[in-house]
Parts: structure tokens; sequence; C-alpha cells
């Protein structure tokens, strides 16, 4: 065997992978100096063999659809369980990028293996696969790494004695798969601080500055072990927060509890990092979790797979409004052209769409149907009341497709998909009452003295932060157009009087607002 060895190099280098594997090195000496993290969950979350794991591959992506994305991809959100349970969600993300060109892929991952602080850059040269070795581009991992709280560090990377971290390891088959000549920069966070997902994204965003050919990966899984309506639930906030790209949401969401997600700080920075690089749009294209592929929905685990990117056309952005935002049947004065009987089109549009999800169906929209004012793009909510109380309020604070689309769809979603109530059901529909709230378009206001109560709705822009209130809630709570203006920026989550500061981009819009009373 021994001269055998040393006749063949090839069969050296697989001796010591082998032999490495055994005993469950992370890192493996070659030519001396080059330093390689080491597979170290092979052959338990996904197939070691690497034949096995390529048809394994295969199969999940030729089930996958490959969703329509139409602008340049900076992030992606993917599950990492083993891959007979969230790897066909994995496979739906990394279809989106099959065939395109990064020269740097940046995998964060969170830490399941030990405790420490910031993130953690790997140092060495390569992550091995059994597909084969991908190399780290150490410059960029240098750059990334020098920033504070981010350190070039193995922790979360090492074997440690309760063995190798999962979440970014099994991200790299399908990275190996989809693309081709490309270098990695692997991140493992120790911890998941608002101050360590700020400080990574502003890391990432100083090290790429002005480029478009870099891709950002966070693995994440969602909600664990509640039954499976339970789930839904907590996991529908998150792919609201994901697709409303509100990641202050998303965290605050976290840090109380109200949604769940192992690698929310991966998907948070993703995010801050990836809009600073030019992304102004996230899409969720699956979400499923383990009861739909084992059947047992007593305990399930929640997998999403999203892609974050730049459109050029008006961002998509859901906006949830809280019950004092609610007040039916006031019109701001705007003429948007809609009649009676167009009115009360929508109205039954919005409620046959709930009607029809509540059969399992899809309503069926015909544009023949929707002429004039209706085909226009316009912003709108649709607000769900049972007995006065709110049931669910969202929408578009932008025109972003036509107004019969937007109403059909926001109905669905603040029936469905409000974060914060259960899903309505069969037995609550008939006591519930809709309103329908159209917005005109936003104007950018320079002088606070514009903004008139009673006709205006306010959005409020900070930085990160955003916050939306109606016309009808100043007239409700008898504000002064001041009050008003610090209780958006309240909205926001910013303090009051933000909106006196430099860089506080301040807009109006009136809403035409109809309901079923």
């Amino acid at each position: 065997l021994l001269y055998y060895l040393t006749m063949n190099k090839l069969a050296i280098i697989a001796f010591l992978t082998w032999a490495s594997s055994i005993v469950n090195a992370p890192f493996l000496e070659a030519d001396m100096n080059k330093q390689i993290r080491q597979p170290a969950v092979a052959g338990q979350f996904y197939p070691g063999q690497p034949v096995t794991l390529a048809k394994n591959l295969a199969e999940l992506f030729a089930k996958a659809d490959k969703p329509e994305i139409a602008g340049q991809i900076f992030g992606l959100v993917a599950p990492h369980a083993g891959y007979m349970y969230s790897g066909q969600v994995a496979a739906y993300a990394y279809k989106a990028i099959q065939g395109l060109d990064y020269a740097d892929v940046i995998v964060i991952s969170p830490c399941h293996v030990e405790a420490f602080p910031g993130a953690a850059v790997y140092p060495g040269d390569a992550y091995n696969t059994p597909l084969g070795e991908i190399e780290i581009d150490k410059e960029l991992s240098a750059k990334i790494g020098s920033y504070k709280n981010i350190k070039l560090s193995e922790s979360g990377h090492r074997i440690v004695a309760r063995g190798g971290e999962h979440s970014l390891e099994v991200q790299l088959p399908f990275l190996k798969t989809v693309l081709s000549d490309f270098k990695l920069v692997a991140i493992v966070m120790g911890e998941q601080s608002d101050s360590t997902c700020e400080n990574l994204a502003e890391a990432i965003y100083q090290a790429c500055k002005g480029r478009k050919d870099v891709l950002i990966v966070a693995s994440s899984d969602l909600s664990h072990f509640h039954d499976y309506k339970t789930a839904k639930r907590l996991d529908g906030g998150v792919a609201d927060y994901i697709s409303n790209y509100d990641y202050k949401g998303l965290l605050r969401g976290l840090d109380s509890e109200k949604v769940e997600a192992c690698g929310g700080g991966p998907i948070v920075s993703m995010m801050i990092a990836a809009k600073k690089l030019g992304a102004n749009r996230a899409q969720v294209v699956r979400y499923a979790n383990s009861g739909d592929v084992t059947g047992d929905s007593s305990q399930v685990v929640g997998y999403l797979a999203a892609v974050v990117y730049e459109s050029k056309e008006s961002a998509k952005v859901y906006e949830i409004k809280d019950s004092e935002d609610i007040e039916t049947n006031i019109a701001s004065g705007a003429d948007f052209g809609l009649s009676a009987a167009d009115k009360k089109k929508l109205l039954e549009l919005a409620r046959k769409s709930i009607s029809d999800k509540l059969k399992g169906k899809h309503t069926a929209l015909d544009p023949a149907d929707y002429k004039g004012v209706l085909a226009e793009k316009r912003g709108a909510f649709v607000t769900l009341t049972i007995d006065g109380e709110l049931r669910g309020c969202i929408g578009y604070i932008r025109a972003y497709k036509p107004l019969y689309e937007t109403i059909a769809e926001m109905a669905v979603q603040a029936a469905f998909h409000d974060p914060r109530f259960e899903p309505l059901s069969a037995k609550e529909y008939p006591n519930v009452e809709l309103e329908i709230s159209v917005l005109t378009p936003m104007i950018q206001v320079t002088d606070p003295g514009e903004v008139e109560v009673g006709r205006d709705g306010l959005y409020i822009v900070r930085g990160y932060a955003s916050g939306l209130l109606l016309p009808q809630v100043a007239v409700e709570h008898n504000w002064d157009r001041d009050t008003f203006l610090d209780q958006t920026c309240l909205k926001a989550g910013l303090p009051p009087g933000t909106w006196k500061q430099k860089g506080t981009e301040i807009y109006k819009f009136q809403a035409d607002i109809f309901g079923e009373k």
C-alpha cells in the first residue's frame, strides 16, 4: 500500500483527505502551507460521494422553477437543514442565479457549535466539498475582516467538540453546481446583535463598493419545533419583512420573539449590505416546512428561499397599518376618477379574492373586465375589521401594478399573511368588513408647511427607517401638523422631531377611502 501511494500522487491526496475526514480534522495541510476547511457534515446533511451528491442536486434543480427576477441579483436567503428536508426550497433560491457570473460569493451563516463575539471571516485558502475545492478570496476576506468587531478567525469554521458548523457548509455544493470560476468569502456570526449586523454589512459594503459581481448568501432556517399552523404564522412574518425590504422590522420582530429565524442576523446583514450596493427589492420565491416533507405537523422547522435584487421599476413595498391607523369611509378630497360603480367593483373583487382563497382557489383576473382608472397603477391598502376591530391590513404604498391587481393581492395578504394575526378562518369570514384606501403618488415635501392635516397622508424616510400614516389618522386623533409629523417619525421608529433634521425625507399623498359600511 505504501509503495503504491508513493507512486501515485493523486492517491496520496485522496488518502490524506479520507484520513482527515475519519479523524474529523477541520483543516488539511496540503502543499505545506495550504489551509483547507474539510467537510464536516458530508454524508449526514447531504451525500458525501461526489456522484451521489451531483445526482441529488440535479434532481432538486429539476423540480425547481427558475424565478422571474427582472434585475441584478445581489443576495439570496437559503435554508440550511439536511437536503432531504430543505434542499428543495434551497434549490429555488440557487436556481435564480444559475448561469450568472459572480467573481465573489460571500456566504454568511449563524453558528450552532460555539459562541464568540462579532463575526469570523475564514482566513484559510479554501473550503472543500465533495464536488471539489472552492478557493477563498483572501484579499477580500482580509478587507472585510479588518472592520470593527469583524475579524479573520477560525472561530465557527473549525471543528470543535460539538462538531463542525453545518449552516455555511451546506450552501457550498449548491454554489459549486450553479456557478463557475468564483471565489468564496466565508463568514460565521458568533452573535447576531444589531451592532454586529450593521458592522458586518458596512464591512462588506466598504470592501465591495461599486461592484456588481458580488453575491451575498444568507443562510437561515425559520421557526423551530412549533405546530404547523403556528410555524406558518411565524414564518409568514419573516416572509413579509423580507418582501417589504424591512430589515429593521425583522430585527424588532426577532428581538421581541414575534418571529423566528436562527440566521436572522445573516439575513439582516445581507439585506443592509445589498441595499448599500444597489438592491432595492426582495422576493420570496419559495416557502415550506419540514411537515410538508415528513407529514408530521406537530413539530416543524420552517424554510424560505428569497432573492434580493436591484429593479429599475418602482420599489415593491408593503406597509402594515396599526390599529390606530384605521378610520372608515373618509375621503381626503383627492380626485381619482373612481366612480361609485368602480368602488363597488373593487370591494367585490377584494371579497371574492378572500373567498376564493378560503376555498383553495386562485381568483382569475381578466384585464378586459377592468378598464380606465381600475387598470392604472396605484398604491392601495386593503383593511379587514370584525366588529370594528382590526383583523388585518396590508398594502402597497407606491404604484406597483394595476389597481385591480393590487386590490386582489392585498386582500389576500391582509386576510392570510398579516403577521400579527392568524390566517382568516372560514368561520370569521362572514363577519369581516372591508375597506379600501387608494393612494395618490408620493410627492416629496421641501417645506413641512405644505402638509395639510385632513387632506394629506405622510411618509417619512431617514436612512433605512420609514413610516407611513394615512390622512385620516391625524383627523381621528385631532393632531396639528407638527404632531402629525412627530407621530409619523415614531411610526418609523425615529425620535419625534426627526423630520426637522437634514437628511430626513418627507413625502405627502392623498387617499380615496371607501368601505362596505
